[in-house]
Parts: structure tokens; sequence; C-alpha cells
């Protein structure tokens, strides 16, 4: 019997805020000492989130307590940075941080703090002896899930990939995009080729490939729903199907949230669920992998999740046996 994590989150009022505290209430190790908002405090947390309703009593908090074994931040991205700038955390406390801050080698230390690249199936043996994590991005989740296991063959070439993400990606703060009237019936590309996500997609690929990095051409689109990503990447290979359902199921063996399907794929199969499921179809020497996850959990929060089963030596699914809505 494990001792309960104690645990405090920074940021508990946003999208990744919310999700984070409805896994964490059900998780069975995990202790909530404090979720601080500034804007909310006082207020509980059932005000915001409002499914949360007889769920839990707890209340926002202006304090930030450090009798605490663990620190989600679930801050805007740059405002990690800035947190642990203005505020001692004892070095004992371990921190998962869901903003891009730490996610780049070169970027990933703070003060005496180092961050380790959160993504289980790229370096769960790490994952497991880190202190601090830098937890991926939800498109890199997606992409990279389909990517990594020909990269780890050697045979990842050029690739060219379009996702498409739903309004809860944006954030919960209103922008002209994020709104009902301007998302219903519409989808838009945005971010073409430049997307935040590539870089530590990069980063994953040369640690698995070497120096010889295909480039990775993104377009992103803005979807008409509310939560999920579904990501298709085109290449070339040589490899049949049969050969590469092989090596992914292979690659994916000890990995239980990543689940091959030989059968077409859709988005209903992993929103709400800390799954990515994944189908590859080949038409002459063109290959095209299908991915697809639920972008606040597998994602962000259930991912985070998963990291801090690791990092405390729990099962990785502990607290993230979610239910998928088929209709």
């Amino acid at each position: 019997m494990h001792n309960k994590i104690k645990i405090g989150i920074i940021g508990g009022a946003g999208y990744t805020g919310g999700e984070l505290i409805r896994l964490l209430l059900i998780h069975p190790n995990a202790d909530i000492q404090f979720i601080h908002s500034k804007s909310n405090a006082g207020n509980p947390i059932y005000h915001v989130h409002q499914d949360l309703i007889g769920s839990t009593e707890l209340t926002f908090s202006a304090d930030i307590h450090q009798n605490i074994d663990l620190l989600f931040l679930c801050l805007g991205h740059g405002e990690s940075t800035k947190f642990l700038t203005q505020h001692q955390i004892k070095p004992s406390i371990r921190i998962i941080d869901l903003a891009n801050d730490f996610r780049i080698t070169n970027q990933s230390t703070q003060g005496e703090r180092t961050f380790v690249y959160g993504l289980p199936e790229l370096g769960k043996e790490l994952i497991k002896n880190a202190k601090n994590i830098a937890n991926p991005g939800c498109f890199a989740t997606a992409i990279q899930l389909g990517l990594l296991p020909l990269a780890k063959s050697g045979q990842l070439n050029e690739v060219y990939t379009t996702g498409i993400t739903g309004s809860t990606g944006a954030g919960q703060s209103l922008s002209a995009t994020s709104h009902f009237s301007w998302r219903a019936n519409n989808i838009q590309a945005y971010k073409t080729l430049t997307h935040q996500h590539i870089a530590e997609i990069h980063q994953s690929i040369r640690g698995l490939q070497g120096n010889e990095i295909p480039a990775v051409h993104f377009v992103p689109w803005r979807g008409d729903f509310t939560r999920g990503i579904f990501v298709s990447s085109t290449l070339s290979t040589t490899l049949s199907v049969e050969k590469l359902n092989e090596l992914y199921k292979a690659y994916y063996a000890n990995h239980p949230f990543t689940i091959v399907s030989e059968k077409p794929i859709a988005l209903k199969q992993v929103v709400n669920t800390n799954k990515c499921v994944i189908h590859i179809e080949k038409e002459n020497d063109k290959v095209v992998i299908h991915s697809a996850i639920d972008n606040l959990l597998k994602g962000a929060s259930g991912q985070a999740v998963q990291n801090m089963n690791l990092m405390f030596g729990l099962e990785e699914i502990n607290g993230l046996h979610l239910k998928a809505s088929g209709f």
C-alpha cells in the first residue's frame, strides 16, 4: 500500500487544471492539498468546474503550501518560468509542468531544477527517475506516437502531417476563433508549417534516429468540436502494412495506452480516455499513419497523471481507467 501523494496545483481554473482535478479526485494514491487560483481564491472548485458539484468541497486557495510531494503547473506558456522565478519551491518537491517552458533540452533547466521530457512511450525509464517533468504538447504527442517506431528503426523520412484539434486546445480564454458562433460548421488551417510543437518532435526523432532528422511538415486545423486530436502523417516506405503493424505493435507492447488498430479509427474511440489509437494505411510506396488522442487527457492532464504514476513507482494505469463515449 503506497502512501498518498500530497499534491498542489497551480492554475486550477483552466481546462487542463480542471481535467487534472477530475482525475486526481478519483486517483487512489492522490491527496490534493491545495488548488491555487489568484482570480478564484475562496470560491468552491465546483463554481468554476460545475460538473464537480457533489464530488468535492475543496475551494481555490490564495496560498501556496510547501508540505507537498508534487506540484503540478497548469499555467499558460511562459508562465511556469515566471512562477518558479517568483516562488522558492523546496527542492524536495517534484514538479510536473504542463506548459511548453521546459520541453526543449537547451531550455530544460530552471535554477537547480532540470526537467525531463515526459513522453512515456519515448523515455519511460528516465521519467521513473526524474524529479521534474516537462509534459509534452498535445499535437506533439499525437504526431510523435505515430512516428516513433519508424524513427527507432531508422526508417523515418520526410513527413507531411495534418492534424485537427477541438476548441479546448485553444484554452479557456475566449478568442475570435474559439467561441461557438465561429467554430460551428467551420474549419480553418492555422500556424501552417510553423506550429510550436515541431521543435519537440524533431528533438525526439533526433534522439532515436541520430542527427539525420527528416523534416516534419505540419499543417494544424481548428475543428468544429470541443475535444480530441486526429492526425494523419504521410511518408514513403518499402515496408508492407503487415510489417509496419508488426513494428508498431512490438514498439508499443509495454505501453498500455498506445494501441495499434488494424481497422480504421475514429476520434470517439479516444475522447475521454488516456489512449492513443493508431491505424496504418498504405498505397504503393506511400504510408499514412493515423493517430488519435484526447488533447486534454493523453495530450495534457492524463499524460501528466501517467507521468506522476511512473515518478512515484505506481502502476502506470492507476487512476486512468477512463471510459470513452461510444455514441
